[in-house]
């Protein structure tokens, strides 16, 4: 969420922000709505100061004897109250509407963004390793998964339909195996926390960090109740500080979760129907951080530094490109996608988007800090990015480290977790 104040003193960079990012949003409605509120609020502040000096009028006359005059300056002032509470209900109404509209409105965009209409005008910041070379020609994962016997998409779907897979023998290990490295990089050499939240969230939860109300078609909600499944562990775990101030030399908080996430893709029919890229499940390590303003660039930075250490342990070859304002999710101002190389597919696919939301996430969830040299609390800094989509990983794996006959060598820093395991063989063999 945005700051009134911002609406109220430069609409015209609410205006071209909205032109960057290629999206609309009611700003004339609001500055309207707004305007009235405020107007509604002035005239309320004077009937009452008008009926406090009626009230005292009244007691005045009725001391002096002049009950005549005291009845019907009485009257009025009933007929001012009347006015008064005609005035707050719509004041209600008004500042309802306001906050409704409020929640329509992404985040500005940083200046470091790149101005453009769609990922076309992304910028690609650098590259790190890369892309095998083979003497055969390469597979795609969806092929690869059923022949090794690891990935089962056909009982999936007898299970629970299209966007689902089943792992099985060492495609489940391995999964797993990706799960527990990556959680133990970030924690015992990142710094982070690791949590394990609620797989449901609340409708405030997810308006707090911005899925709602924009996006409430993606997400998948339990009929009769206020939650959904969470789409991202970005959700329950920035919520833990909901409606908390942070003592500033505890910053930054840094935390790391595993779970399953779930999401509709109702935006995306059509969009990568074959495989595990995108599905309705998925399992994901995210890395969240509350950071002071002065330094959460600094921390973004770090954060996607992060993400990127597990694609090298990994030996993943990938590239790290900045998003243009009109691929820009709603949320952030400013994103750094990985993408990973699939040879399968001969292109790179984004495994983890790095983003800073400035106070964005933080005006919407409550969630400020107090600094060492003022009393008042300030909004906080939110960062957070994929450390990493397991189920890219499994496929970048999969893909990267196929061999000639159909094996797939397991990579060095996963083997511990996998027994010692140093191949997947083809089923049968």
């Amino acid at each position: 969420m945005l700051s009134r104040e911002l609406y109220r003193s430069d609409a015209d960079r609410i205006r071209k922000m909205l032109e960057n990012r290629c999206t609309q949003a009611p700003l004339d409605r609001l500055l309207e709505v707004d305007l009235e509120w405020r107007g509604i609020v002035v005239q309320v502040e004077e009937l009452k100061a008008r009926r406090n000096a009626g009230s005292k009028e009244i007691g005045n006359l009725y001391r002096d004897g002049r009950r005549d005059e005291a009845a019907a300056r009485k009257a009025e002032m009933s007929a001012l109250g009347d006015d008064i509470k005609g005035l707050e209900v719509r004041s209600r109404e008004l500042e309802d509407e306001l906050e409704s509209l409020e929640l329509q409105f992404p985040n500005l965009v940083s200046e470091k963004v790149p101005i453009g209409s769609d990922e076309s005008a992304n910028r690609e910041e650098r590259r790190w390793g890369e892309p095998p070379t083979f003497d055969f020609e390469p597979q795609a994962h969806w092929d690869q998964g059923p022949a090794l016997g690891v990935v089962d998409f056909e009982r999936a779907s007898k299970i629970a339909g299209a966007r689902f897979a089943v792992l099985k023998g060492a495609g489940a290990a391995l999964e797993r195996a990706l799960v527990a490295y990556m959680l133990d990089l970030h924690t015992t050499q990142h710094g982070y926390t690791e949590i394990l939240p609620p797989y449901l969230v609340n409708s405030a939860s997810l308006q707090g960090t911005g899925q709602l109300p924009k996006f409430g078609e993606d997400l998948f909600h339990i009929e009769g109740s206020d939650l959904h499944l969470v789409p991202t562990a970005e959700v329950p775990v920035t919520n833990l500080h909901r409606d908390e101030v942070f003592a500033e030399e505890d910053l930054p908080v840094k935390y790391c979760a595993f779970t399953p996430c779930f999401r509709a893709e109702a935006g995306s029919y059509g969009k990568d129907v074959r495989g595990l890229i995108r599905q309705h499940q998925f399992h994901k390590v995210e890395l969240v951080q509350f950071a002071a303003p002065d330094n959460s660039w600094q921390q973004l930075e770090e954060l996607t530094g992060h993400a990127e250490a597990v694609l090298q342990g990994l030996e993943l070859p990938y590239r790290v490109v900045t998003l243009a304002s009109g691929d820009l999710g709603f949320s952030a101002a400013c994103t750094y996608d990985l993408e990973v190389w699939l040879p399968g597919q001969e292109r790179y696919r984004e495994i983890s988007s790095c983003s800073h939301f400035t106070d964005f996430q933080a005006r919407r969830a409550h969630i400020r800090y107090r600094p060492q040299d003022a009393k008042k609390p300030r909004l906080i800094h939110t960062v957070n990015g994929s450390g990493l989509a397991i189920g890219r990983t499994f496929i970048a794996v999969l893909e990267n480290y196929q061999q000639a006959d159909g094996s797939v060598v397991i990579p060095d820093v996963l083997r511990p977790y996998m027994g010692g395991r140093e191949i997947i063989e083809p089923e049968g063999k």
